[in-house]
């Protein structure tokens, strides 16, 4: 995986410990992990031009080494429907990262398509000291945060430990389609596991990485937000 060791030599280079977002969205890409589609931005005319490109509803985000709360800083801005309406977002995003952090450098502004709503579910991986690369599964909001709905396998796993991680959630009856909730594709959810348990044993500088939400469709998965940690 040519691309990922390039991204990762590169970012260690400059110094940095956290893959820029449109980086960590390349690395899974080349995993074979769906991610929105996205384009990096650098004038108001350039994102709405991306934006068109892509199709609307689109989400921007300011790309920042310094930023890491996107949010914290006014740093995103979604369901934006036309091209004017990217170009006020791109300039807003811009001064409210400045006033946030006057000597912020930026690199650019991401923008990505508004992936249409459903079951969020939430994939990660950390090096765990005693274990090493541990991968983690468990459904997004209020399960990962007040439930602690989440279920932990040491890598390498298997298509079995994939399957186990998913269905072993006590949520899993809401992946199953719950009320008016169609089912989750889980064959699609469990590639993106073996392909996670896959990435962190090929690349050992891969601290830890998070994807959140992994939106579950009927057919297939999209990766919304990535975040990567190199040691």
């Amino acid at each position: 995986m040519k691309q990922t060791s390039k991204i990762i030599n590169q970012a260690l280079k400059e110094g940095r410990h956290a893959l820029l977002e449109p980086e960590a969205k390349m690395v899974c890409s080349e995993y074979g992990i769906t991610v929105t589609k996205f384009k990096v931005a650098h004038s108001d005319a350039e994102a709405a031009a991306c934006a068109t490109e892509i199709g609307f509803p689109v989400v921007l985000k300011i790309v920042s080494p310094d930023v890491i709360h996107k949010s914290d800083a006014g740093g995103v801005v979604v369901n934006l429907k036309t091209p004017e309406d990217v170009k006020a977002a791109y300039n807003r995003i811009l001064n409210n990262v400045k006033n946030y952090k006057a000597d912020a450098k930026i690199v650019g502004i991401l923008v990505q398509e508004m992936a249409p709503s459903s079951t969020e579910t939430i994939v990660g991986a950390i090096k765990d000291p005693q274990f090493g690369p541990t991968v983690m599964f468990g459904l997004g909001g209020i399960f990962v945060e007040v439930l602690k709905d989440v279920n932990f396998r040491v890598a390498p796993i298997n298509a079995d430990d994939a399957k186990e991680m998913i269905t072993q959630l006590k949520a899993y009856p809401l992946l199953k389609g719950f009320r008016n909730t169609p089912p989750a594709d889980i064959e699609a959810l469990s590639s993106v596991l073996l392909n996670v348990s896959r990435l962190v044993m090929e690349n050992p500088e891969i601290k830890e990485l998070d994807l959140n939400p992994v939106l579950a469709y009927q057919v297939g998965t999209k990766t919304v937000d990535a975040r990567i940690i190199l040691e």
